[in-house]
């Protein structure tokens, strides 16, 4: 990754001057944290070697953005006196309300209220942290990002905008998931400064919407490959509107760029309208909502499939039920229900969008020497007449092991076996764990999955202060944003927990979201991730957890301390794994 201190070369932001125009800009002198780093790494290792000519209906950018630097950070804290609110255990409203009641210094203020007569379409506010995007501890998804439609006809009004916006992210470095992060970690709070980017949001406009056509998580190594795809050919997940919905863990398209044209494994068409996006975000260009500067979605709208069709946005990345035939036909049809499988551009290649991603990740593996993970979004026009506006919107490392275990199907079948699967992610052995922490199976309903979440994160706290680790067991997706597929948690809240094992129910089964930053953060940690299916030929021995008596024993879960070690074996290769008791 590119040095976030080495930003002697990155051009100035000059109210004076028309340098609006130029990818790259900083305010300020200090550092541009990780996030920025990787960015510039992009343009400056990947833009200049990507093949455009090979591609000459796509053009590949980064979206203009300017860097708030780490001296704009301290100055801020320095001026507001803030330092004792920050290391206070306060929540996070209150935190929030302490830094929104403050004033940016004036200097700063200068320049973005200057940087908006140069920006005029939708902003992202992002989190560029000086710890961010670093390979074993990526801090993804952590910190605040908030995008603001910067579309009100008054200037004064879209600074304000801008200006809560900016102050919203400075605070978010001291949210309690932040620290409790940053407690799983070797640095303390103190270590961090935040570095913010405002950058152009790639989409357009369609009526009161602004959004992308396609958002996109690329990882060159994939955990849970399936059918022919093996691991090293990596992994794509796809979605109308913007990334948020992949990021949070929501529906999404996943694919191996080796085999574009085969589906995930549903049972039928049925199974695709359920299990398939059918929601979608965007800006909200019209009347605004409720004014609400402490609410990450302020300025975001949720919409249905029926609105995307109303925007006329469907055509290439849909596929139409075929009633008549019990079968889903690439490509929008008059009649049928619509399901975003992305076939007309992955199977009938109306442009060649994979060809295109997978030379685009080969070039950020040579640039970070590393698997990598990268975001991206594409706009495009109904006729395609135009090239295809293709954004990179971030590139951070994965942490892959390349230690050699090999776990038999015997293994997974023999006596003293808590859990085995045969789709995990992880590689190596876990030794040490003394400590389980589970969910109740017998009284487990989705609707209270929040409540849950907050009962682990109590759990997790006593964790922190003693050093341990432990085996972690729960239903569904773990740290979906959306309750109703799993466990709401965020990394903070249990990160103290070596293994996690997902186990499906037969109304709550999604494959596991590997785009999301919870995912990502879970590789990073290299935190061992067991998937046990509710139909599946391994269990988990309930009986032999219920026969502990609990150390802790809350609503909806429990703490087991155990006498003896438990023993973790993954065999990354072959995506196998055992927990052995006794």
């Amino acid at each position: 990754m590119t040095d976030s201190s080495s930003r002697s070369k990155f051009p100035v932001f000059d109210r004076r001057s028309s340098n609006g125009r130029k990818t790259i800009t900083v305010i300020g002198t200090g550092k541009i944290g990780g996030k920025a780093a990787g960015l510039v790494l992009l343009n400056e290792k990947v833009l200049t070697k990507f093949p455009s000519k090979k591609y000459s209906n796509i053009d590949v950018q980064i979206p203009r953005f300017t860097v708030l630097a780490s001296d704009c950070f301290d100055a801020f804290m320095n001026l507001n006196n803030l330092h004792d609110i920050a290391a206070s255990d306060i929540p996070d409203d209150r935190m929030a309300h302490h830094f929104l009641n403050t004033e940016l210094p004036p200097a700063l203020s200068g320049d973005l209220r200057s940087l908006l007569e140069k920006f005029r379409c939708p902003l992202a506010v992002r989190s560029s942290s000086l710890l961010e995007d670093a390979m074993y501890e990526p801090f993804a998804g952590i910190y605040a990002t908030k995008m603001i439609p910067n579309n009100q006809p008054d200037l004064q009004s879209r600074f304000r905008s801008l200006y809560e916006a900016v102050k919203y992210v400075y605070a978010s470095t001291y949210f309690r998931q932040a620290k409790n992060y940053i407690a799983g970690t070797n640095h303390s709070i103190h270590d961090e400064k935040m570095c913010v980017i405002i950058q152009e949001v790639m989409g357009s406009q369609h009526y009161a919407r602004y959004y992308p056509n396609i958002s996109g998580v690329a990882k060159s190594y994939n955990f849970y490959p399936v059918g022919r795809a093996k691991p090293e050919q990596g992994v794509v997940n796809l979605a109308l509107g913007l990334g948020k919905a992949i990021v949070d863990g929501g529906f999404t398209w996943s694919y191996s760029p080796a085999f574009p044209r085969s589906r995930p494994p549903f049972s039928g068409p049925g199974d695709m309208v359920k299990y398939t996006q059918n929601r979608f975000w965007a800006v909200n260009l019209g009347r605004p909502t409720e004014h609400d500067p402490l609410k990450e979605t302020e300025y975001l709208v949720e919409s249905d499939l029926k609105t995307a069709d109303y925007d006329n946005v469907l055509t290439h990345i849909v596929s139409t039920y075929d009633h008549q035939s019990d079968r889903m036909v690439a490509g929008y049809e008059d009649h049928g229900a619509k399901v975003l499988t992305f076939a007309p551009t992955l199977d009938l290649e109306v442009f060649p969008l994979n060809r295109c991603l997978k030379d685009i990740v080969h070039l950020c593996e040579d640039a970070l020497n590393a698997k990598v993970e990268i975001e991206f979004a594409l706009t495009f026009e109904k006729d395609l007449q135009t090239p295809v506006n293709f954004g990179l919107l971030q590139a951070r490392p994965m942490v892959v092991s390349d230690e050699i275990l090999d776990v038999t199907l015997e293994e997974m079948s023999s006596t003293n076996i808590l859990a085995a699967s045969n789709s995990v992610m992880g590689n190596g052995t876990v030794k040490g764990l003394k400590d389980i922490v589970y969910v109740k199976p017998d009284i487990f309903e989705s609707k209270n999955t929040p409540a849950i979440a907050r009962e682990l994160e109590q759990i997790n706290r006593k964790f922190l202060k003693t050093g341990r680790k432990y085996l972690l067991i729960g239903f569904g997706r773990w740290g979906s944003s959306d309750h109703w597929l799993g466990i709401p948690v965020n990394w903070g809240q249990i990160n103290r927990a070596r293994v996690i094992v997902e186990a499906s129910l037969p109304n709550m089964y999604v494959d596991p979201s590997q785009g999301s930053h919870f995912f990502h953060n879970l590789s990073s940690f290299q935190v061992a991730y067991f998937t046990v299916r509710h139909d599946g030929k391994y269990k988990i021995d309930w009986n032999w957890l219920e026969q502990h008596v609990p150390s802790e024993d809350l609503q909806f879960t429990r703490h087991i301390e155990l006498a003896d070690e438990l023993s973790v074996t993954i065999d990354g290769r072959q995506g196998r794994g055992v927990i052995r008791y006794g």
